[in-house]
Protein backbone atom coordinates (compact mmCIF):
# COMPACT_ATOMS: atom_id res chain seq x y z
CA UNK A 1 0.00 0.00 0.00
CA UNK A 2 1.08 3.57 -0.56
CA UNK A 3 -0.20 7.16 -0.52
CA UNK A 4 -0.83 8.58 -3.98
CA UNK A 5 -0.75 12.36 -4.38
CA UNK A 6 -2.42 13.75 -7.50
CA UNK A 7 -2.08 17.42 -8.34
CA UNK A 8 -4.85 19.01 -10.43
CA UNK A 9 -5.89 22.47 -11.49
CA UNK A 10 -8.86 24.21 -13.09
CA UNK A 11 -9.98 27.71 -14.03
CA UNK A 12 -12.99 29.04 -12.11
CA UNK A 13 -15.73 31.32 -13.43
CA UNK A 14 -13.72 34.40 -12.59
CA UNK A 15 -10.82 33.18 -14.72
CA UNK A 16 -8.58 32.37 -11.78
CA UNK A 17 -6.52 29.18 -11.86
CA UNK A 18 -6.99 26.98 -8.81
CA UNK A 19 -4.57 24.21 -7.86
CA UNK A 20 -5.31 21.42 -5.41
CA UNK A 21 -3.96 18.05 -4.36
CA UNK A 22 -5.92 14.81 -3.91
CA UNK A 23 -4.54 12.11 -1.60
CA UNK A 24 -5.58 8.42 -1.82
CA UNK A 25 -4.62 5.24 0.00
CA UNK A 26 -4.00 2.71 -2.72
CA UNK A 27 -3.01 -0.94 -3.07
CA UNK A 28 -0.76 -1.95 -5.96
CA UNK A 29 -0.91 -5.53 -7.30
CA UNK A 30 -0.07 -7.53 -10.44
CA UNK A 31 -2.68 -8.92 -12.77
CA UNK A 32 -0.56 -11.14 -14.95
CA UNK A 33 1.90 -8.80 -16.66
CA UNK A 34 -0.17 -5.73 -15.75
CA UNK A 35 0.34 -3.56 -12.64
CA UNK A 36 -2.98 -2.37 -11.28
CA UNK A 37 -3.89 0.16 -8.54
CA UNK A 38 -6.85 -0.20 -6.23
CA UNK A 39 -8.06 2.82 -4.26
CA UNK A 40 -8.82 1.78 -0.71
CA UNK A 41 -9.69 5.18 0.79
CA UNK A 42 -9.63 8.90 0.09
CA UNK A 43 -7.33 10.81 2.42
CA UNK A 44 -8.01 14.27 0.98
CA UNK A 45 -10.14 15.31 3.92
CA UNK A 46 -7.50 14.52 6.53
CA UNK A 47 -5.05 17.12 7.91
CA UNK A 48 -1.67 17.28 6.17
CA UNK A 49 0.26 16.02 9.18
CA UNK A 50 -1.99 12.93 9.46
CA UNK A 51 -1.44 12.09 5.79
CA UNK A 52 2.31 12.59 6.25
CA UNK A 53 2.33 10.21 9.23
CA UNK A 54 0.38 7.54 7.30
CA UNK A 55 2.81 7.82 4.40
CA UNK A 56 5.81 7.59 6.73
CA UNK A 57 4.36 4.53 8.49
CA UNK A 58 3.78 2.75 5.16
CA UNK A 59 7.45 3.43 4.31
CA UNK A 60 8.42 1.75 7.62
CA UNK A 61 9.79 5.00 9.01
CA UNK A 62 9.95 4.98 12.81
CA UNK A 63 7.61 7.59 14.24
CA UNK A 64 8.25 9.28 17.57
CA UNK A 65 6.35 12.04 19.40
CA UNK A 66 7.35 15.54 18.25
CA UNK A 67 8.87 16.38 21.61
CA UNK A 68 11.12 13.32 21.47
CA UNK A 69 12.37 13.63 17.89
CA UNK A 70 15.47 15.53 19.01
CA UNK A 71 17.15 16.69 22.18
CA UNK A 72 19.18 19.87 22.67
CA UNK A 73 22.04 18.68 24.85
CA UNK A 74 23.86 22.02 25.07
CA UNK A 75 23.10 25.64 24.17
CA UNK A 76 25.54 28.56 24.43
CA UNK A 77 25.29 32.27 23.49
CA UNK A 78 26.96 32.67 20.14
CA UNK A 79 25.84 35.64 18.05
CA UNK A 80 27.60 38.42 20.00
CA UNK A 81 30.91 36.54 20.13
CA UNK A 82 30.64 35.56 16.46
CA UNK A 83 29.95 39.16 15.38
CA UNK A 84 32.87 40.64 17.32
CA UNK A 85 35.14 37.83 16.11
CA UNK A 86 34.03 38.46 12.50
CA UNK A 87 34.90 42.16 12.81
CA UNK A 88 38.26 41.27 14.40
CA UNK A 89 39.00 38.96 11.48
CA UNK A 90 37.95 41.62 8.97
CA UNK A 91 40.34 44.12 10.59
CA UNK A 92 43.17 41.58 10.57
CA UNK A 93 43.43 41.69 14.35
CA UNK A 94 44.82 38.14 14.75
CA UNK A 95 47.74 38.88 12.42
CA UNK A 96 48.14 42.29 14.05
CA UNK A 97 48.67 40.67 17.44
CA UNK A 98 51.48 38.45 16.26
CA UNK A 99 52.33 34.94 14.99
CA UNK A 100 49.85 32.12 15.49
CA UNK A 101 50.29 30.43 18.87
CA UNK A 102 48.31 29.64 21.98
CA UNK A 103 49.24 32.98 23.56
CA UNK A 104 47.79 34.77 20.56
CA UNK A 105 44.54 32.79 20.81
CA UNK A 106 44.28 33.65 24.50
CA UNK A 107 45.02 37.31 23.82
CA UNK A 108 42.46 37.48 21.02
CA UNK A 109 39.90 35.89 23.33
CA UNK A 110 40.72 38.46 26.04
CA UNK A 111 40.17 41.33 23.59
CA UNK A 112 36.89 39.91 22.27
CA UNK A 113 35.68 39.16 25.80
CA UNK A 114 36.49 42.72 26.86
CA UNK A 115 34.17 43.99 24.11
CA UNK A 116 31.43 41.42 24.71
CA UNK A 117 31.36 41.28 28.51
CA UNK A 118 34.12 43.11 30.41
CA UNK A 119 35.08 41.38 33.66
CA UNK A 120 38.09 40.37 35.70
CA UNK A 121 40.59 38.01 34.11
CA UNK A 122 39.45 35.14 36.34
CA UNK A 123 35.77 35.69 35.52
CA UNK A 124 36.61 36.06 31.83
CA UNK A 125 38.59 32.82 31.58
CA UNK A 126 35.95 30.93 33.57
CA UNK A 127 33.22 32.19 31.23
CA UNK A 128 34.95 31.00 28.04
CA UNK A 129 33.38 27.56 28.45
CA UNK A 130 29.94 29.21 28.25
CA UNK A 131 30.47 30.80 24.83
CA UNK A 132 31.76 29.68 21.46
CA UNK A 133 35.18 31.20 22.24
CA UNK A 134 36.24 28.40 24.55
CA UNK A 135 35.49 25.49 22.22
CA UNK A 136 36.42 27.10 18.90
CA UNK A 137 39.74 28.58 20.03
CA UNK A 138 40.59 25.63 22.25
CA UNK A 139 40.96 27.74 25.38
CA UNK A 140 38.02 26.57 27.50
CA UNK A 141 40.32 25.03 30.09
CA UNK A 142 42.90 27.82 30.21
CA UNK A 143 44.27 28.45 33.68
CA UNK A 144 44.80 31.84 35.30
CA UNK A 145 48.56 31.39 34.93
CA UNK A 146 48.12 30.90 31.18
CA UNK A 147 46.03 34.07 30.96
CA UNK A 148 48.68 36.10 32.76
CA UNK A 149 51.39 34.57 30.57
CA UNK A 150 49.36 35.67 27.53
CA UNK A 151 49.23 39.22 28.91
CA UNK A 152 53.01 39.19 29.31
CA UNK A 153 53.32 37.94 25.72
CA UNK A 154 51.03 40.74 24.52
CA UNK A 155 53.12 43.40 26.22
CA UNK A 156 56.18 42.09 24.37
CA UNK A 157 54.24 42.56 21.11
CA UNK A 158 53.14 46.13 21.90
CA UNK A 159 55.72 47.96 19.80
CA UNK A 160 55.06 45.73 16.80
CA UNK A 161 51.28 46.11 17.12
CA UNK A 162 51.43 49.88 17.41
CA UNK A 163 53.83 50.23 14.47
CA UNK A 164 51.37 48.30 12.29
CA UNK A 165 48.49 50.49 13.45
CA UNK A 166 50.53 53.63 12.84
CA UNK A 167 51.32 52.53 9.27
CA UNK A 168 47.65 51.80 8.78
CA UNK A 169 46.21 55.05 10.19
CA UNK A 170 48.91 57.71 10.73
CA UNK A 171 51.06 57.27 7.63
CA UNK A 172 50.67 59.97 4.94
CA UNK A 173 48.68 57.64 2.64
CA UNK A 174 45.85 57.33 5.21
CA UNK A 175 46.39 60.61 7.07
CA UNK A 176 46.90 63.32 4.50
CA UNK A 177 46.66 66.06 7.12
CA UNK A 178 49.52 64.38 9.03
CA UNK A 179 47.78 64.99 12.35
CA UNK A 180 47.75 62.88 15.50
CA UNK A 181 45.60 63.45 18.60
CA UNK A 182 46.99 62.89 22.09
CA UNK A 183 45.36 63.19 25.50
CA UNK A 184 45.88 61.91 29.01
CA UNK A 185 43.48 60.47 31.57
CA UNK A 186 43.64 58.54 34.83
CA UNK A 187 41.99 55.63 36.64
CA UNK A 188 42.18 54.72 40.27
CA UNK A 189 43.95 51.64 41.63
CA UNK A 190 42.73 49.17 44.25
CA UNK A 191 45.40 47.94 46.63
CA UNK A 192 48.69 49.45 47.76
CA UNK A 193 51.41 47.45 46.02
CA UNK A 194 51.38 48.70 42.42
CA UNK A 195 54.58 50.70 41.75
CA UNK A 196 52.72 52.94 39.26
CA UNK A 197 50.05 53.91 41.78
CA UNK A 198 50.55 57.49 42.94
CA UNK A 199 48.36 60.31 44.15
CA UNK A 200 47.67 62.96 41.54
CA UNK A 201 44.94 64.95 39.83
CA UNK A 202 42.06 62.49 39.38
CA UNK A 203 40.02 62.76 36.18
CA UNK A 204 37.60 60.28 37.78
CA UNK A 205 36.83 62.51 40.74
CA UNK A 206 38.38 60.00 43.16
CA UNK A 207 40.17 62.44 45.41
CA UNK A 208 42.72 60.97 47.78
CA UNK A 209 42.97 57.66 45.87
CA UNK A 210 46.13 56.30 44.28
CA UNK A 211 45.88 56.15 40.51
CA UNK A 212 47.67 55.50 37.24
CA UNK A 213 47.66 57.71 34.17
CA UNK A 214 47.61 56.66 30.52
CA UNK A 215 47.86 58.63 27.33
CA UNK A 216 46.06 57.68 24.13
CA UNK A 217 47.40 58.47 20.66
CA UNK A 218 44.81 58.46 17.88
CA UNK A 219 44.27 59.47 14.28
CA UNK A 220 42.09 62.54 13.45
CA UNK A 221 38.95 60.39 13.59
CA UNK A 222 39.70 59.23 17.14
CA UNK A 223 40.74 55.70 16.11
CA UNK A 224 43.18 54.47 18.81
CA UNK A 225 46.70 53.74 17.59
CA UNK A 226 48.94 53.60 20.68
CA UNK A 227 48.76 53.90 24.45
CA UNK A 228 51.31 54.63 27.16
CA UNK A 229 50.93 54.10 30.90
CA UNK A 230 52.47 56.46 33.47
CA UNK A 231 52.70 56.85 37.21
CA UNK A 232 49.68 58.56 38.74
CA UNK A 233 51.50 61.83 39.44
CA UNK A 234 52.84 62.36 35.90
CA UNK A 235 52.20 65.79 34.43
CA UNK A 236 50.55 66.28 31.06
CA UNK A 237 53.65 67.84 29.43
CA UNK A 238 55.86 64.91 30.46
CA UNK A 239 53.40 62.45 28.96
CA UNK A 240 53.26 64.50 25.77
CA UNK A 241 57.05 64.39 25.47
CA UNK A 242 56.95 60.59 25.48
CA UNK A 243 54.17 60.62 22.88
CA UNK A 244 56.36 62.68 20.55
CA UNK A 245 59.24 60.25 21.06
CA UNK A 246 56.95 57.35 20.13
CA UNK A 247 55.74 59.08 16.97
CA UNK A 248 59.20 60.03 15.75
CA UNK A 249 61.31 57.20 17.14
CA UNK A 250 59.18 54.05 17.07
CA UNK A 251 56.84 54.99 14.22
CA UNK A 252 59.38 56.87 12.11
CA UNK A 253 56.91 59.68 11.32
CA UNK A 254 59.08 62.77 11.06
CA UNK A 255 56.40 65.01 9.53
CA UNK A 256 53.51 65.23 12.00
CA UNK A 257 51.26 67.80 13.67
CA UNK A 258 50.52 66.93 17.30
CA UNK A 259 47.12 68.06 18.58
CA UNK A 260 46.62 68.41 22.33
CA UNK A 261 44.77 70.55 24.84
CA UNK A 262 46.13 73.63 26.58
CA UNK A 263 47.52 71.68 29.53
CA UNK A 264 49.20 69.10 27.31
CA UNK A 265 51.25 71.20 24.90
CA UNK A 266 52.84 73.87 27.08
CA UNK A 267 55.14 76.66 25.97
CA UNK A 268 58.14 74.61 27.09
CA UNK A 269 56.98 71.64 25.02
CA UNK A 270 56.51 73.87 22.00
CA UNK A 271 60.05 75.11 22.49
CA UNK A 272 61.23 71.49 22.33
CA UNK A 273 59.11 70.81 19.22
CA UNK A 274 60.71 73.75 17.42
CA UNK A 275 64.01 71.89 17.60
CA UNK A 276 62.53 68.85 15.87
CA UNK A 277 62.43 69.39 12.15
CA UNK A 278 59.01 68.56 10.73
CA UNK A 279 57.07 68.43 14.01
CA UNK A 280 54.16 70.85 14.32
CA UNK A 281 51.58 71.55 16.99
CA UNK A 282 48.02 72.63 17.52
CA UNK A 283 46.81 73.59 20.98
CA UNK A 284 45.01 76.35 22.87
CA UNK A 285 46.09 79.22 25.11
CA UNK A 286 45.36 79.37 28.82
CA UNK A 287 43.13 82.08 30.28
CA UNK A 288 45.98 84.35 31.51
CA UNK A 289 47.54 84.35 28.02
CA UNK A 290 44.17 85.25 26.46
CA UNK A 291 43.74 88.05 28.98
CA UNK A 292 47.17 89.43 28.06
CA UNK A 293 46.27 89.42 24.36
CA UNK A 294 43.09 91.39 25.14
CA UNK A 295 44.78 94.08 27.23
CA UNK A 296 44.76 97.66 25.97
CA UNK A 297 46.64 97.85 22.72
CA UNK A 298 46.83 94.08 22.41
CA UNK A 299 46.11 92.23 19.16
CA UNK A 300 42.86 90.76 20.48
CA UNK A 301 40.25 93.48 19.99
CA UNK A 302 36.91 92.35 21.40
CA UNK A 303 35.06 94.67 19.04
CA UNK A 304 36.13 92.41 16.19
CA UNK A 305 33.55 89.89 17.40
CA UNK A 306 30.49 92.10 17.34
CA UNK A 307 29.59 90.68 13.92
CA UNK A 308 31.72 87.52 13.70
CA UNK A 309 32.82 84.66 15.88
CA UNK A 310 36.18 83.72 14.33
CA UNK A 311 39.25 85.75 13.44
CA UNK A 312 42.94 85.13 12.86
CA UNK A 313 45.48 87.38 14.56
CA UNK A 314 49.22 87.49 15.13
CA UNK A 315 51.28 88.48 18.14
CA UNK A 316 55.00 89.11 18.62
CA UNK A 317 54.80 86.89 21.70
CA UNK A 318 54.14 83.94 19.38
CA UNK A 319 56.59 84.28 16.51
CA UNK A 320 56.02 82.01 13.55
CA UNK A 321 52.64 80.87 14.89
CA UNK A 322 49.05 81.51 13.88
CA UNK A 323 46.49 82.50 16.50
CA UNK A 324 42.86 81.64 15.76
CA UNK A 325 40.41 83.46 18.06
CA UNK A 326 36.90 82.07 18.48
CA UNK A 327 33.90 83.24 20.47
CA UNK A 328 31.10 80.83 21.26
CA UNK A 329 27.97 82.67 22.55
CA UNK A 330 26.51 79.46 23.98
CA UNK A 331 29.71 78.83 25.93
CA UNK A 332 29.73 82.47 27.07
CA UNK A 333 26.19 82.20 28.47
CA UNK A 334 27.02 78.95 30.24
CA UNK A 335 30.16 80.38 31.84
CA UNK A 336 28.26 83.46 33.01
CA UNK A 337 25.55 81.29 34.55
CA UNK A 338 28.07 79.04 36.27
CA UNK A 339 30.05 82.00 37.63
CA UNK A 340 26.94 83.59 39.09
CA UNK A 341 25.92 80.28 40.69
CA UNK A 342 29.37 79.85 42.26
CA UNK A 343 29.45 83.41 43.52
CA UNK A 344 26.01 83.05 45.10
CA UNK A 345 26.99 79.67 46.61
CA UNK A 346 30.12 81.21 48.15
CA UNK A 347 28.08 84.06 49.66
CA UNK A 348 25.71 81.47 51.13
CA UNK A 349 28.64 79.66 52.74
CA UNK A 350 29.95 82.88 54.30
CA UNK A 351 26.51 84.00 55.55
CA UNK A 352 26.45 81.69 58.64
CA UNK A 353 29.91 82.93 59.67
CA UNK A 354 28.74 86.52 59.29
CA UNK A 355 25.67 85.73 61.41
CA UNK A 356 27.86 84.25 64.17
CA UNK A 357 30.02 87.41 64.18
CA UNK A 358 26.97 89.67 64.34
CA UNK A 359 25.55 87.61 67.23
CA UNK A 360 28.84 87.91 69.13
CA UNK A 361 29.47 84.16 69.04
CA UNK A 362 32.66 84.60 67.01
CA UNK A 363 35.07 87.42 67.86
CA UNK A 364 38.64 88.32 67.12
CA UNK A 365 39.97 89.18 63.68
CA UNK A 366 42.24 86.15 63.55
CA UNK A 367 39.48 83.67 64.46
CA UNK A 368 37.03 85.28 62.06
CA UNK A 369 39.67 85.21 59.30
CA UNK A 370 40.36 81.51 59.87
CA UNK A 371 36.64 80.64 59.76
CA UNK A 372 36.04 82.65 56.59
CA UNK A 373 39.26 81.47 54.94
CA UNK A 374 38.19 77.83 55.20
CA UNK A 375 35.20 78.36 52.94
CA UNK A 376 35.85 81.42 50.78
CA UNK A 377 37.78 79.47 48.13
CA UNK A 378 35.76 76.25 48.18
CA UNK A 379 34.22 76.99 44.76
CA UNK A 380 37.40 78.55 43.27
CA UNK A 381 35.93 82.08 43.10
CA UNK A 382 37.51 83.57 46.21
CA UNK A 383 39.53 85.92 43.98
CA UNK A 384 36.29 87.73 43.13
CA UNK A 385 35.57 88.79 46.75
CA UNK A 386 36.93 91.34 49.21
CA UNK A 387 36.72 90.47 52.90
CA UNK A 388 36.67 93.24 55.50
CA UNK A 389 37.50 91.73 58.89
CA UNK A 390 37.76 93.38 62.30
CA UNK A 391 37.56 91.94 65.80
CA UNK A 392 33.77 92.33 65.78
CA UNK A 393 32.71 92.39 62.10
CA UNK A 394 32.89 90.52 58.83
CA UNK A 395 31.78 91.95 55.49
CA UNK A 396 32.05 90.32 52.07
CA UNK A 397 31.71 92.25 48.80
CA UNK A 398 32.11 91.31 45.18
CA UNK A 399 34.92 92.77 43.07
CA UNK A 400 32.61 93.87 40.27
CA UNK A 401 35.37 95.37 38.10
CA UNK A 402 37.32 92.11 38.18
CA UNK A 403 34.19 90.04 37.56
CA UNK A 404 33.26 92.28 34.63
CA UNK A 405 36.73 91.99 33.11
CA UNK A 406 36.58 88.22 33.29
CA UNK A 407 33.03 88.17 31.91
CA UNK A 408 34.14 90.19 28.89
CA UNK A 409 36.24 87.19 27.81
CA UNK A 410 33.52 84.62 28.39
CA UNK A 411 33.18 82.27 25.45
CA UNK A 412 36.57 83.21 23.96
CA UNK A 413 39.24 80.66 23.24
CA UNK A 414 42.43 81.06 21.24
CA UNK A 415 44.14 78.29 19.28
CA UNK A 416 47.85 78.45 18.52
CA UNK A 417 49.43 76.41 15.78
CA UNK A 418 52.44 76.11 13.54
CA UNK A 419 50.36 74.79 10.63
CA UNK A 420 50.67 77.27 7.71
CA UNK A 421 47.57 78.79 6.14
CA UNK A 422 48.43 77.18 2.82
CA UNK A 423 47.96 73.78 4.46
CA UNK A 424 44.86 74.47 6.57
CA UNK A 425 42.64 77.56 6.83
CA UNK A 426 41.32 78.99 10.10
CA UNK A 427 38.02 77.02 10.15
CA UNK A 428 40.00 73.87 9.43
CA UNK A 429 42.24 74.58 12.44
CA UNK A 430 39.18 74.91 14.68
CA UNK A 431 37.74 71.66 13.35
CA UNK A 432 41.05 69.83 13.85
CA UNK A 433 41.27 71.01 17.46
CA UNK A 434 37.67 70.04 18.18
CA UNK A 435 38.51 66.53 17.00
CA UNK A 436 39.97 66.06 20.49
CA UNK A 437 36.36 65.35 21.46
CA UNK A 438 36.84 61.98 19.73
CA UNK A 439 39.52 61.13 22.28
CA UNK A 440 37.18 62.06 25.10
CA UNK A 441 34.65 59.65 23.59
CA UNK A 442 37.34 56.93 23.46
CA UNK A 443 38.09 57.48 27.13
CA UNK A 444 34.40 57.12 27.97
CA UNK A 445 34.29 53.87 25.99
CA UNK A 446 37.43 52.52 27.68
CA UNK A 447 36.66 53.60 31.22
CA UNK A 448 32.90 53.38 31.62
CA UNK A 449 30.54 52.86 28.68
CA UNK A 450 31.84 49.62 27.18
CA UNK A 451 35.18 48.27 28.35
CA UNK A 452 35.24 48.88 32.12
CA UNK A 453 38.98 49.48 32.46
CA UNK A 454 38.67 50.91 35.95
CA UNK A 455 39.45 50.32 38.74
CA UNK A 456 42.84 48.69 38.32
CA UNK A 457 43.30 45.51 40.38
CA UNK A 458 46.63 44.34 38.98
CA UNK A 459 49.67 44.63 41.20
CA UNK A 460 52.65 44.24 38.84
CA UNK A 461 53.64 47.15 36.61
CA UNK A 462 53.78 45.06 33.43
CA UNK A 463 50.36 43.55 34.11
CA UNK A 464 48.87 47.03 34.51
CA UNK A 465 50.39 48.06 31.17
CA UNK A 466 49.12 44.87 29.50
CA UNK A 467 45.64 45.45 30.92
CA UNK A 468 45.51 48.98 29.50
CA UNK A 469 46.83 47.74 26.14
CA UNK A 470 44.08 45.09 26.05
CA UNK A 471 41.49 47.78 26.64
CA UNK A 472 43.02 49.96 23.90
CA UNK A 473 42.78 47.10 21.39
CA UNK A 474 39.21 46.44 22.48
CA UNK A 475 38.49 50.15 21.97
CA UNK A 476 39.93 49.88 18.46
CA UNK A 477 37.55 47.01 17.77
CA UNK A 478 34.60 48.84 19.35
CA UNK A 479 35.35 51.96 17.28
CA UNK A 480 34.79 50.01 14.06
CA UNK A 481 31.78 48.08 15.38
CA UNK A 482 30.00 51.25 16.44
CA UNK A 483 30.46 52.76 12.99
CA UNK A 484 29.35 49.59 11.20
CA UNK A 485 26.26 49.14 13.38
CA UNK A 486 25.16 52.77 13.30
CA UNK A 487 22.00 51.92 11.24
CA UNK A 488 20.84 49.58 14.03
CA UNK A 489 21.65 51.86 16.97
CA UNK A 490 20.96 55.41 18.08
CA UNK A 491 24.33 56.51 16.66
CA UNK A 492 24.13 59.43 14.24
CA UNK A 493 25.01 57.82 10.92
CA UNK A 494 25.65 61.06 9.04
CA UNK A 495 26.22 64.03 11.37
CA UNK A 496 25.75 67.28 9.46
CA UNK A 497 28.86 69.17 8.41
CA UNK A 498 29.08 72.50 10.22
CA UNK A 499 29.44 75.50 7.93
CA UNK A 500 30.81 77.35 10.95
CA UNK A 501 33.04 75.16 13.15
CA UNK A 502 32.65 77.51 16.13
CA UNK A 503 28.96 76.74 16.50
CA UNK A 504 27.88 73.73 18.60
CA UNK A 505 27.56 70.37 16.89
CA UNK A 506 24.04 69.24 16.06
CA UNK A 507 22.47 65.89 15.33
CA UNK A 508 21.09 65.04 11.92
CA UNK A 509 17.34 64.85 11.33
CA UNK A 510 17.64 61.07 11.06
CA UNK A 511 19.31 60.82 14.47
CA UNK A 512 16.59 62.99 16.00
CA UNK A 513 13.97 60.73 14.43
CA UNK A 514 15.69 57.69 15.92
CA UNK A 515 15.55 59.23 19.38
CA UNK A 516 11.91 60.28 18.97
CA UNK A 517 10.34 57.18 17.43
CA UNK A 518 12.70 54.49 18.80
CA UNK A 519 11.90 52.23 15.80
CA UNK A 520 12.75 52.17 12.11
CA UNK A 521 10.31 52.16 9.19
CA UNK A 522 9.88 48.37 9.47
CA UNK A 523 9.03 48.54 13.17
CA UNK A 524 12.35 47.13 14.38
CA UNK A 525 13.62 48.82 17.56
CA UNK A 526 16.81 50.85 17.67
CA UNK A 527 19.20 49.73 20.40
CA UNK A 528 22.23 50.99 22.21
CA UNK A 529 25.55 49.37 21.35
CA UNK A 530 25.37 47.25 24.51
CA UNK A 531 21.73 46.45 23.82
CA UNK A 532 22.58 45.21 20.32
CA UNK A 533 25.29 42.92 21.70
CA UNK A 534 22.79 41.54 24.21
CA UNK A 535 20.30 40.90 21.40
CA UNK A 536 22.97 39.13 19.35
CA UNK A 537 23.73 36.91 22.34
CA UNK A 538 20.25 35.39 22.02
CA UNK A 539 21.42 33.78 18.76
CA UNK A 540 22.53 30.51 20.33
CA UNK A 541 24.56 27.58 19.06
CA UNK A 542 22.92 24.31 20.04
CA UNK A 543 24.18 20.75 20.19
CA UNK A 544 21.28 18.62 18.88
CA UNK A 545 20.91 14.84 19.30
CA UNK A 546 18.39 13.06 17.05
CA UNK A 547 16.17 10.32 18.41
CA UNK A 548 17.75 6.87 18.29
CA UNK A 549 21.33 8.16 17.95
CA UNK A 550 24.13 9.17 20.31
CA UNK A 551 25.86 11.61 17.97
CA UNK A 552 25.18 15.34 18.22
CA UNK A 553 25.30 18.01 15.53
CA UNK A 554 25.73 21.78 16.03
CA UNK A 555 22.84 23.96 14.87
CA UNK A 556 22.23 27.70 15.12
CA UNK A 557 18.95 29.12 16.31
CA UNK A 558 16.97 30.91 13.61
CA UNK A 559 18.40 34.46 13.42
CA UNK A 560 16.10 37.44 13.82
CA UNK A 561 16.05 40.07 11.05
CA UNK A 562 18.13 42.43 13.21
CA UNK A 563 20.71 39.72 13.86
CA UNK A 564 20.99 39.01 10.15
CA UNK A 565 21.32 42.73 9.44
CA UNK A 566 24.07 43.12 12.05
CA UNK A 567 26.23 40.54 10.27
CA UNK A 568 25.42 42.02 6.86
CA UNK A 569 26.64 45.43 8.05
CA UNK A 570 30.05 44.01 8.93
CA UNK A 571 30.17 42.08 5.66
CA UNK A 572 30.25 38.58 7.13
CA UNK A 573 27.96 35.54 7.07
CA UNK A 574 26.72 34.16 10.37
CA UNK A 575 29.36 31.52 11.18
CA UNK A 576 28.53 28.21 12.80
CA UNK A 577 32.06 28.10 14.24
CA UNK A 578 34.68 30.81 14.73
CA UNK A 579 37.53 28.95 13.03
Amino acid sequence: MHVARIRSSHVDKQGRRREYESRYLRRTYRDGATVRHETLASLSGLPDEVVDNIEAALKETRLVPAGEAMTITRSVPHGHVAAVWAMAAKLGLPALLGPACRQRDLTLALVISRVVSPASKLATSTGWADTALGADLGIAGASTDEVYAAMDWLLDQQDSIERKLARRHLAPEANQGRMALFDLTSSWVEGRCCPLAERGYSRDGKKGRAQIEYGLLADPGGRPVAVRVFAGNTGDPDAFTQAVEVVRGKFGLAQMVMVGDRGMISTARIGALRKLDGMGWLTALRAPAIKKLAEDGGPLQLSLFDQQDLAEITSPDYPGERLIVCRNPVLAAERARKREDLLAATESLVAPVTARVQAGKLTGASKIGVAAGKIISKYKVGKHFDLAITDTSLAITRRQDQIGAEAALDGFYVLRTSVPGSQLDAPGIVTAYKNLAYLERDFRVIKADDLDLRPIYHRLEDRVKAHVLLCMLACYLTWHLRRAWAPLTFTDEDPPTRANPVTPARRSARAQAKASFQRDESGHPYRSFRGLLAHLATLTRNQVRLAGTQATVPMLAEPTPDQRHAFELIGAPIPLTLT
